[in-house]
């Protein structure tokens, strides 16, 4: 999908672009000259920047998924499901993974059936994905499975997260509301010790999350980022200040929109 719009791009914009630095600034340009508006702008330079990104960027971590056990009790699934308000469970065996339940099978098994609710019956398959996957490709992989979930493995194969349809929708179009929005979380810490950080994360809630004392004229992480950089910066460029390291994550000509953060005493960003 992501090398077709920029097929077409190139065509209708652009003579001949020879990098997507250049087929962006030809974009650019098209706003400038009023060819595209600034929205369309932005969702065509976010859609290029899935090649960039990986499943890791932006997965649910493991401590906020909400996963369903193989030998849990009726009773227990049926309150699982009204309390998170979420429409699929992915089904584990300690660290093995069964498949996926719906929500919707659950209740209306329930109300058919009452108590014979048949697990096995209902358990969906679900795609196994790792960390490093490129968010374009699961995109793709999305669309041909007519699949919306997937669970996320990391290096040694252990459950490190899931990631949604809406998830990878988001990082073109903006937050979209979504059973696993983390819409209330500005900073969200991985097992990895890597910590996602939204760029208009005030910095008084950065220093209190990481009991740190940064200390500046601007009042957002994403205006500390830009200002030590001395410019917008692109997309994968990295910096360090004070004790951290900065990774952009998603970026457009005008804002930066995410950032990977590692603290040095764990280690640095590659």
């Amino acid at each position: 999908m992501i090398n077709w719009l920029k097929n077409k791009l190139a065509k209708k914009l652009c003579q001949s672009p020879k990098n997507q630095d250049e087929l962006i600034k030809c974009i650019n340009k098209a706003q400038l000259d009023n060819v595209i508006d600034i929205h369309s702008l932005n969702v065509i330079e976010k859609t290029l920047q899935l090649e960039k990104m990986q499943v890791r960027d932006v997965m649910v971590p493991l401590s906020k998924m909400v996963t369903v056990e193989q030998n849990i009790k009726l009773d227990e699934l049926l309150k699982k499901v009204v309390a998170s308000s979420h429409s699929r469970f992915p089904v584990v065996d300690n660290n093995d993974i069964l498949g996926m339940l719906l929500a919707k099978d659950i209740l209306n098994s329930f109300i058919d059936d009452g108590d014979k609710f048949n697990f096995k019956e209902s358990l969906r398959s679900i795609i196994i994905v790792p960390e490093s996957k490129r968010l374009s490709v699961l995109l793709k992989e999305f669309q041909q499975k007519k699949s919306h979930m997937a669970v996320v493995l990391d290096e040694y194969e252990s459950i490190s997260g899931l990631i949604t349809l809406e998830d990878i929708l988001e990082q073109i179009v903006g937050d979209i509301d979504d059973e696993y929005d983390l819409e209330s979380d500005n900073i969200i810490a991985h097992k990895d010790k890597r910590f996602l950080v939204k760029a208009q994360t005030p910095l008084d809630e950065f220093n209190e999350f990481f009991k740190t004392e940064i200390k500046s004229d601007v009042d957002t992480i994403s205006g500390l980022v830009v200002h030590a950089f001395g410019y917008l910066p692109k997309q994968l460029e990295s910096i360090t200040i004070s004790d951290f390291d900065f990774k952009v994550l998603q970026t457009d000509s005008r804002r930066i929109y995410l950032l990977e953060v590692i603290r040095r005493e764990y280690g640095s960003v590659d």
